[in-house]
């Protein structure tokens, strides 16, 4: 009887990378929209090696395993993707776009690259428009305490929801986190300008590059109290939605 050549069915580096016992966690998690940074270490070492024939093996999900400039990886479905697609909500990408806005500052550098919800928070307010962002609380905000608490707590779900798509690390049970290069998913137009800060800026005054990321509302990284403030959108998602 003659033996079977694994060769016939599967790449020897795919059957290598499937065989390690990182990749079904690491596939799980890139499927539920998890951007995959160089804080990962094991992981992003482990996409680094394997990076070409995953790169083919998603490909039969007709999806994209993309490696962005800043060499952080993430999944790009296209849209005939077997992998669920969703987006963020309005705020969730406007505090993400402030979250790559404090990556690119110099306070990162004098801060470790570490922050705290309330200087996340006061940034917002700082950079966008106040009272366009207190009627993504309700449309009849009037601006009082009453209302900023509410935009602080969805601030918080926000970030809740970034930290599970690798946006920020946290740091221990401080309420700190780091900025992560992750967000540079955020920053659309801002690696071509010779002011990526600038830039950024006026991305987040203007209201613009909106980002499609994929994330499941029936996945371990999404609670449930959660799900009421994510939106699925199908339509309106093509293979030029982010620049990375």
């Amino acid at each position: 009887m003659s033996s079977i050549n694994i060769e016939e069915f599967m790449p020897e580096e795919l059957a290598k990378a499937i065989a390690n016992p990182l990749f079904p966690a690491l596939d799980s998690t890139l499927r539920a929209g998890r951007h995959i940074a160089s804080e990962d270490l094991d992981n992003h070492a482990y996409l680094i090696e394997f990076e070409m024939p995953l790169q083919h093996f998603y490909q039969r999900y007709n999806a994209e395993l993309v490696r962005a400039p800043e060499g952080f990886f993430y999944l790009r479905p296209r849209s005939t993707s077997l992998i669920g697609r969703s987006v963020l909500s309005e705020l969730d990408m406007l505090v993400g776009k402030v979250l790559c806005f404090l990556y690119l500052s110099p306070e990162r550098l004098a801060q470790e690259g570490i922050f705290t919800t309330q200087e996340l928070f006061d940034e917002l307010l700082s950079l966008a428009d106040e009272k366009k962002l207190m009627k993504l609380v309700t449309l009849r905000a009037s601006g009082s305490d009453l209302d900023r608490d509410k935009l602080y707590d969805k601030v918080k779900t926000a970030l809740r929801r970034l930290r599970r798509l690798g946006m920020i690390v946290p740091i221990g049970e401080s309420g700190k986190f780091r900025v992560s290069e992750a967000t540079f998913r955020f920053g659309a137009d801002v690696r071509s300008g010779d002011d990526a800060r600038e830039a950024q800026l006026r991305l987040i005054r203007d209201g613009e590059a909106v980002v499609h990321l994929q994330e499941h509302a029936q996945s371990s990284l999404l609670n449930d109290e959660e799900n009421d403030e994510f939106e699925v959108d199908e339509s309106t998602i093509d293979d030029q939605e982010v620049q990375a």
